[in-house]
């Protein structure tokens, strides 16, 4: 998508604060360490129990037209210190000029469950380069998980019934309006109102007509008539212009004239009101008149919560179409996912772990280069083991939570496993074949299917056992106490 686009460089697409980094790390002459960092979040979004990757297809996108042009290099050029000196030396442009992501990536594909401190993304490239991919690659994955995740919890509410994206008009920006239609087609929508996402992405196009159509014409049965007349082939009627009930009797009305001209009304819309109420109505009323397949559209600030109510109300809604909520993901803005540094090579070239303190022990970061393995048995999920690469696969099949290490929990070795970390790039050529859209939509389908209801469930979800192995819980702890000068306990 991203080169659709944007037709230029994107290497701007960063904080001022990683090229200052970058440029002591050349200054300094560290650049060149191969680093490895872990792009992951601290915790679940709407206070769910899961969450379903997004985004890795447009930081392939980015990594693919990574570099700095012309344009960029003389804009950074014109940047000045406090001193009122250029920020960065000439030195610096040319080392840009040059520079292409070089290293490794993986990450989890999209469309796959994850949970909190799991790396979502790990590159391991030199210091420099690495850094410089921080704020794009959350930029990119942050905003897309936040919106597959959403839309994935109003599908699950919907139980089936289609799930419509109509939040262009309310997102942030174009490219909210493009990449929160992606992600929402990921986590489960099966179409979007959204045209140029449409083009672009290839995701089925839905929409007909607003409230503004029965306005022009000012009598709602000439309304429909006249845009049953333009579309016979898209009709359905937005009916509560003026009064719902009696706007379903025109609707039934221009249908009965389309079925003479072999034609079919696909059904109408309610956008304002007692939806439960007006839709249990409008369905025995067209019920009655002969239309037993038309559908009910249902919109008007919907949300996970809010369908799930409409259901256990009874309402007859059978086509869900959600805006606001879903594009903007309205109860919760951010993901608030980070990316850290947690090992880097020394002049020797011998990797060291790194670790991050702080007196929330939540924002405390696991070090080394983590893998994470997923355990399952008769095809449903039964915990996730983080490890370090670097110490070794995990010889003891515990999981020990690290927010609180009396919570474990103890895999057999029958147990099926698969690693979540896959190979996307190596020394800078992809090698990861990227899925289509519909094929991410039906793995998180595949996926949630995996996990307990208890953790699919909106509200007080049950937590799922995700940790560290033995070997990375002892050595995160030895190092927490080792920078707080604390002798290590046995």
């Amino acid at each position: 998508m991203l080169p659709t686009v944007y037709r230029g460089s994107l290497a701007l697409l960063t904080d001022l604060y990683q090229l200052t980094m970058a440029y002591g790390y050349w200054k300094r002459r560290r650049a060149d360490r191969l680093a490895t960092f872990h792009l992951f979040f601290r915790k679940l979004p709407f206070e769910g129990g899961y969450a379903v990757a997004a985004g890795l297809g447009l930081a392939i996108d980015y990594l693919r037209q990574f570099r700095f042009d012309d344009e960029d290099l003389s804009y950074l050029a014109t940047l000045r210190g406090n001193d009122d000196r250029p920020l960065f030396e000439e030195g610096f442009f040319d080392y840009l000029a040059q520079l292409r992501f070089n290293g490794d990536l993986e990450a989890v594909a999209e469309g796959t469950v994850v949970f909190p401190n799991q790396p979502l993304v790990r590159v391991t490239a030199p210091l420099l380069v690495a850094q410089l991919l921080e704020t794009p690659l959350l930029n990119l994955i942050n905003f897309s998980t936040l919106i597959a995740t959403k839309s994935a919890r109003i599908c699950q509410a919907a139980q089936g019934e289609s799930v419509l994206e109509f939040g262009l008009r309310r997102a942030q920006g174009i490219d909210g309006g493009l990449t929160g239609a992606r992600a929402a087609f990921i986590g489960g929508a099966g179409a979007t109102s959204n045209v140029l996402a449409g083009k672009i992405l290839g995701i089925p196009v839905r929409g007909t007509h607003a409230h503004s159509w029965v306005m022009a014409y000012g009598d709602e049965p000439q309304a429909f008539a006249e845009y049953a007349e333009a579309m016979p082939n898209n009709c359905v009627f937005l009916v509560d212009t003026y009064d719902t009930l009696e706007g379903v009797r025109h609707a039934i009305e221009a249908g009965k004239e389309l079925r003479q001209r072999g034609h079919k009304m696909v059904g109408i819309r309610l956008d304002s009101g007692d939806l439960a109420y007006l839709s249990s109505e409008a369905r025995r009323m067209l019920d009655e008149a002969g239309f037993p397949e038309a559908a009910i559209v249902g919109s008007s600030d919907l949300d996970e919560y809010v369908i799930q109510s409409l259901k256990q109300q009874g309402a007859k809604i059978s086509v869900w179409g959600v805006g606001t909520r879903l594009a903007t993901a309205y109860d919760q803005p951010a993901l608030g996912g980070v990316y850290k540094l947690a090992a880097i090579q020394n002049e020797q070239g011998e990797w060291e772990r790194r670790i991050k303190l702080s007196e929330q022990r939540i924002k405390t970061t696991i070090p080394g280069r983590l893998q994470v393995k997923r355990y399952s048995r008769d095809g449903r999920v039964v915990g996730d083991l983080m490890y370090d690469e670097l110490l070794g696969e995990p010889n003891e099949k515990v999981i020990i939570d690290p927010a609180d290490p009396a919570r474990r929990k103890k895999l057999s070795a029958a147990m099926e496993c698969e690693t979540l970390l896959q190979p996307i790039v190596r020394q800078g050529e992809i090698v990861y074949q990227s899925p289509t859209l519909a094929e991410m939509q039906a793995r998180t389908q595949t996926e949630l299917a995996r996990f307990h209801p208890s953790v699919r469930r909106l509200l007080n979800p049950h937590g799922y056992p995700v940790g560290l192995d033995r070997k990375l819980y002892r050595e995160r702890e030895r190092m927490i106490q080792a920078a707080r000068g604390l002798e290590q306990e046995d």
